[in-house]
């Protein structure tokens, strides 16, 4: 590992990144155009996919002149966003830390500011995350690009957060458990909490464009809640009262009348099977129409989103049953 730069530097940002050369060049462009001194910041890039081509983009941007010291690392054990940011994190030479990913763009000023916000007492501060799809006039988004807009809302997440190296220190870093993008930054927040105060700073931005996806990509994302199930064994009132108030009882309902109807049918009681096969359709269109209340209405968006309806309450009870499971907690 290289010597670290004579003069101080005031913060390190930790970018974990998985086999995404093009996004991680465009983060990148952007973390290098801050309004920053390039002396006072250094970017750690950690490739948790192991790609020859992550490695050569960022030996190529940091022999650039002028530019920011740039580290490229790779976890020696684990895989997973937060085996990445503690790889990350612990290798940093500021006493300050930023984290984003690498389908960000930073705002020029966003070092700059969150420097400025961390002068009040905070151990930690999340910046402030836009969507800039859905700021186009006239134009409704689709349920992916809804779905991305919530990380706009969340209170704590690791696309734009900036936490001191000694609070991570304490707190032991990230859970390495969440080895999916979700809840490991939740996980972060409630602990750093029960230490002191975590704040918020919204001229500390970054933008989070919506990554093209594949067809069904609701239907992929229903494995998050996988991770719900260890956010609630570790946090079970923080969970009920910030995360989600309730179970998703539609849920099991569609998939008990589901299972139901097909007993029914089997058994040879063929009214009684129709009458709880229509009302579990009924639910999954009710789902179906929540989706797209605010959405695209072009008919390939329309396909998509009742025909993953359909599907969603099955996979997601799967899920949150197999993680209730692994993790020995009571979660529905």
């Amino acid at each position: 590992m290289p010597a670290p730069r004579q003069l101080p530097l005031l913060v390190s940002v930790v970018l974990p990144t998985y086999r995404r050369p093009v996004l991680l060049d465009r983060c990148l462009q952007a973390l290098m155009r801050q309004s920053l001194a390039t002396h006072c910041y250094e970017i750690v890039v950690v490739d948790d996919g192991h790609e020859e081509a992550t490695r050569q983009l960022v030996e190529r941007l940091a022999a650039l002149p002028d530019a920011p010291a740039l580290r490229y690392l790779r976890p020696e054990r684990g895989r997973g966003p937060a085996v990445a940011r503690n790889c990350g994190w612990r290798a940093a030479w500021a006493p300050l830390v930023a984290f984003t990913d690498d389908d960000t763009v930073a705002d020029p000023r966003w070092l700059q500011q969150g420097l400025l916000g961390m002068r009040s007492q905070w151990l930690a501060l999340a910046g402030q995350v836009r969507v800039p799809a859905l700021y186009e006039p006239g134009r409704r988004p689709t349920d992916h690009e809804l779905m991305t807009q919530g990380l706009e809302h969340a209170e704590f997440v690791t696309a734009n957060a900036f936490v001191w190296r000694a609070a991570l220190v304490l707190v032991g870093g990230f859970d390495e458990r969440f080895r999916r993008p979700w809840r490991e930054d939740s996980d972060l927040q409630f602990r750093l909490e029960a230490l002191g105060p975590v704040g918020r700073c919204d001229a500390a931005l970054v933008w989070h464009p919506v990554r093209p996806e594949r067809w069904g990509v609701a239907l992929r994302q229903q494995r998050n809640v996988f991770f719900d199930a260890l956010l609630y064994r570790k946090h079970p009132q923080l969970y009920r009262v910030r995360v989600r108030r309730r179970p998703p009882w539609d849920y099991y309902l569609i998939v008990l009348l589901s299972l139901l109807s097909l007993a029914l049918a089997v058994s040879g009681q063929p009214t009684a099977a129709l009458l709880g096969g229509g009302a579990a359709a009924g639910l999954v269109l009710a789902l179906a129409w929540r989706r797209l209340r605010p959405t695209a209405r072009n008919p390939a968006h329309v396909c998509e989103v009742l025909l993953t309806s359909a599907l969603i309450p099955f996979l997601s009870v799967y899920w949150r049953l197999r993680g209730a499971l692994h993790f020995r907690v009571l979660f529905l």
